[in-house]
């Protein structure tokens, strides 16, 4: 069986992704310092790829527009599926 190209780290940036109102530019998110190691790390992350406008959350940029939507869009077909079955 082939392994996952799905990496914890990029499961914990999708998690950001998926806290972005993608209904307005307006609202943006802050990942505190109280936050779990893998969630700080996973913004920064996000930031240093150009996805949101600072390394602690901020505003998704228009490429992160896209990658959130992206995300979010599979989220609720994978779990659109499970409930379907």
């Amino acid at each position: 069986m082939p392994t996952s190209r799905f990496s914890p780290e990029l499961f914990e940036e999708m998690k950001i992704l998926g806290l972005f109102n993608l209904t307005t530019t307006q609202e943006g998110i802050k990942v505190h310092s109280n936050a779990t190691p893998e969630a700080i790390s996973a913004a920064r992350r996000l930031y240093d790829k150009g996805l949101i406008t600072q390394d602690d959350g901020g505003y998704l940029t228009s490429l992160g527009h896209e990658a959130a939507q992206h995300a979010q869009d599979l989220l609720t077909i994978l779990v659109t599926e499970k409930l379907a079955s």
